[in-house]
């Protein structure tokens, strides 16, 4: 039977901060202990987070709040902050859920950056890399991870973000709402901005830029809605509910065009020639940019000046994911430059189900992918991982469960017979 993909929408009409969307998704299901055990994993003594029901406007909300260790902070770097999200990753945070946080600090620095007229690297977070906003942005990534919100189907659209209005202080001083790096990542993320008339900051930097990372701005998207969570703000203020919500589901499956007729799209390619780099280093680095984003990657061996061997490293990717795949090439790969295009292309139909593969009462799950080509011919893939995963659970090679898992999903009853010894 076909598992559809996660969705979701988040309504930011009014407003969005990183305790607020933690909340939400803490309401739509995420567990607490998930997210306190993530926060744990950045080795930050002190640093927790807990729940707590309120009303906001008198709708009723959750409450995320940080607590933060009794010794003060100091100003952290965008290097400072990966460097704490890599800790939590050896110390158990899923790495879905930390590239997703390397991609939010990424997209806060380089707003601040543009801001400030500085690199990326150079900017000194301040309020966004403080204690609260490393337990906000990891406790989302992992929440969003286990609502399987960071899987690559998942589809996760945005209301415009409200605004607000006057001054708020921060570091540099008063400054007018919505602050420089709200805009800058609005910009980047394509995100759209409105409800000006509602009093103070409305869209925080770290709100702003979780959006940003995290989804696509559109209506609620075509699915099965499963939950609605509803974070509250810190202020109960008395022109619109200080909310945000996040509605959560499946996604509906798409009527597949007659004859598998293939569907026209848009992707962004980024590649680098790298001439000098270890050899048995590259399965980390494709591996490296899957986790920034990157939808498909390879490397293909070329010929360089005087003979000299290297390889051309290809990454396919959305367009607003291209600054972390080109952040990863830099960071994994010894190469001095990155390009890009944007390519059109054809794309067939496609779905995943889950099959389960092996005798009764012993049986492994198979996700296959499956793609709907002109003149009805259908092309079946086990993903290689679960096959892999499934064979040495049954003692089967791998080609025998990759073999067993299209027949089933084809409704052959004559499974292959594995072969042994």
């Amino acid at each position: 039977m076909a598992e559809h993909p996660a969705a979701a929408h988040l309504d930011c009409t009014a407003g969005v901060a990183g305790d607020m969307l933690l909340g939400a998704l803490l309401d739509a299901g995420a567990r607490l202990d998930t997210v306190r055990n993530a926060v744990a994993a950045l080795g930050i003594d002190g640093l927790d987070v807990s729940l707590a029901r309120d009303r906001r406007g008198g709708f009723a909300c959750a409450r995320a709040t940080v607590h933060r260790p009794a010794a003060a902070d100091h100003h952290r770097r965008l290097g400072d902050v990966l460097a704490d999200v890599e800790r939590a990753t050896r110390a158990g945070l899923s790495e879905e859920a930390a590239a997703f946080a390397g991609r939010v600090f990424r997209l806060l620095a380089e707003a601040e950056g543009k801001a400030h007229g500085t690199a990326p690297e150079d900017v000194h977070f301040h309020e966004v890399g403080a204690f609260d906003a490393l337990a906000d942005v990891v406790g989302c990534a992992a929440a969003l991870a286990e609502l399987g919100l960071l899987a690559p189907d998942a589809a996760v659209s945005c209301s415009p973000l409200a605004a607000g209005s006057g001054e708020v202080d921060c570091a540099h001083g008063r400054m007018p709402v919505p602050v420089p790096a709200v805009l800058h990542l609005a910009a980047t993320g394509g995100l759209a901005l409105t409800g000006g008339t509602l009093a103070g900051e409305r869209t925080t930097p770290t709100g702003a830029a979780l959006v940003a990372a995290l989804a696509a701005p559109g209506p609620l998207p075509d699915m099965a809605v499963r939950a609605v969570g509803t974070g509250g703000g810190s202020r109960d203020t008395p022109d619109r509910p200080n909310i945000t919500r996040v509605v959560t589901g499946t996604r509906a499956a798409p009527a597949a065009p007659r004859g598998g007729a293939p569907a026209e799209g848009e992707v962004t390619v980024v590649e680098s020639t790298v001439d000098d780099l270890d050899p048995r280093l590259w399965p980390s680095v494709l591996a490296a940019l899957r986790a920034a984003g990157a939808w498909d990657c390879w490397t293909t061996e070329t010929v360089g000046r005087h003979g000299r061997p290297g390889r051309v490293v290809t990454a396919l990717c959305a367009a607003d994911v291209r600054p972390a795949v080109a952040d990863a090439l830099f960071r994994h790969t010894t190469t001095l430059g990155v390009r890009w295009s944007a390519r059109r292309r054809l794309m067939l139909p496609r779905q995943s189900a889950v099959v389960e593969v092996g005798p009764p009462g012993a049986g492994q799950p198979v996700t296959v992918k499956v793609a709907d080509g002109p003149g009805g011919a259908l092309t079946v893939q086990p993903e290689l991982a679960e096959a892999e995963t499934a064979a040495a659970a049954l003692g089967w090679p791998v080609r025998a469960v990759c073999e067993a898992a299209a027949v089933r999903y084809r409704g052959d009853l004559a499974a292959p017979r594995p072969a042994t010894g």
